[in-house]
C-alpha cells in the first residue's frame, strides 16, 4: 500500500486508483487543443470533471504533442496566470497539477497554490526542475520521455525500453533522494519517445515500475498507440481508452490521466469491485 502524500496542504491517497483529468489550454494540443475560449469555459470544464469523479485536475498551457512548437516561459505563465487563479479561488481543496517541464513555471504555478507538478521530461529538460519542487515540497511526476517534443518521434530507439526505463528511474529516483523530494509518482511517458511496440511492451510490464514504492500514472487517453493499432483517431479513441487503462490498471497504475472522467471512473469502479470479490 502506498503512502499517503501531505502536498500544499492536500492529502493525495492511493488507497484506490484515482482520475487526474487533463484540461489543455493550449491552442494545438493533439485532441482538445483551442477547446477553450474563455475562462470561464474551464471552470466550467473543471466543475464538471469534478462532479464526474476527479480527483485531480491536470492543467497545461503548453503542448507536448509531437513536433509541437516550443513555448517561452513568459507566454507560459501569461496562458497560465488567469485559469490557474480562478481554479484555485473555485476548488480551494481541489488537487491542482500543472503540466509543465520549465522550472520557472513550475515555481510561478506553486506561488498560485498549484499541488502537483506533472514534467513530462523528469527534469531532463530544465535541470532546475527537482530543486524547485524539493524546495516547496509537493507531489512531482516524474515522467521518462526521450528526447524532446520536436524531435521525439522521429526515430526511438532501445536496446530493451524496459529494462533502460527501470535504469532511468533508479537515477532519477536517487537524484529525488538527494535533494529531499520523495513525494513521487511514476509516468512511463506513453507515446514519449516510443514506438507503438515500445508502447505496449511497457504497458505489459507497466507492474515492474511498481517495484520502486511509488504509484505509477498512466497516461493512455486517445494516444496513437490506440489508433495506429485499431485505426481510430483521437475523437474515436474513446473505448481503446477504456480497453487500455483497464490493462494498466490490472498491472498496477494508481492514477489515470484522462480526457474523458466519466468513462475513467466507471473503469476503476469496475475494476475495484472486481478485486474484492
Amino acid at each position: 500500500m502506498y503512502k499517503t502524500y501531505l502536498t500544499n496542504g492536500k492529502q493525495l491517497s492511493f488507497e484506490k486508483a484515482q482520475v487526474m483529468a487533463i484540461i489543455n489550454i493550449t491552442p494545438d494540443s493533439f485532441y482538445d487543443g483551442g477547446k477553450f475560449s474563455s475562462v470561464s469555459d474551464i471552470i466550467k470544464d473543471a466543475e464538471m470533471k469534478i462532479q464526474e469523479g476527479a480527483t485531480i485536475i491536470d492543467i497545461g498551457a503548453a503542448s507536448s504533442r509531437p513536433k509541437a512548437m516550443s513555448v517561452t516561459v513568459k507566454d507560459e505563465i501569461v496562458r497560465l496566470k488567469e485559469p490557474l487563479i480562478k481554479l484555485r479561488r473555485e476548488f480551494p481543496r481541489m488537487l491542482i497539477s500543472v503540466d509543465t517541464y520549465l522550472s520557472e513555471v513550475a515555481d510561478f504555478a506553486i506561488s498560485l497554490g498549484a499541488d502537483i507538478i506533472n514534467d513530462i521530461s523528469g527534469g531532463e529538460i530544465d535541470r532546475d526542475m527537482i530543486d524547485v519542487v524539493a524546495k516547496h515540497q509537493i507531489a512531482y511526476v516524474l515522467m521518462h520521455m526521450q528526447g524532446t517534443p520536436q524531435n521525439m518521434q522521429l526515430n526511438p530507439t532501445y536496446d530493451n525500453v524496459v529494462t533502460e526505463l527501470m535504469e532511468f528511474y533508479k537515477r532519477k529516483i536517487d537524484f529525488c533522494h538527494s535533494k529531499g523530494l520523495d513525494k513521487l509518482m511514476i509516468d512511463v511517458g506513453f507515446g514519449f519517445g516510443k514506438t507503438v511496440e515500445h508502447n505496449y511492451e511497457l504497458l505489459k510490464h507497466l507492474e515492474e515500475f511498481t517495484t520502486f514504492g511509488f504509484p505509477v500514472l498512466a497516461g493512455l487517453s486517445r494516444k496513437s498507440m490506440i489508433n495506429k493499432v485499431i485505426h481510430t483517431s483521437p475523437v474515436t479513441a474513446l473505448n481503446g481508452t477504456t480497453v487500455l487503462n483497464t490493462i494498466a490498471l490490472q498491472n498496477g497504475a494508481k492514477i489515470l490521466r484522462v480526457h474523458d472522467v466519466k468513462e475513467a471512473k466507471q473503469a476503476i469502479d469496475l475494476f475495484e469491485f472486481y478485486k474484492q470479490v
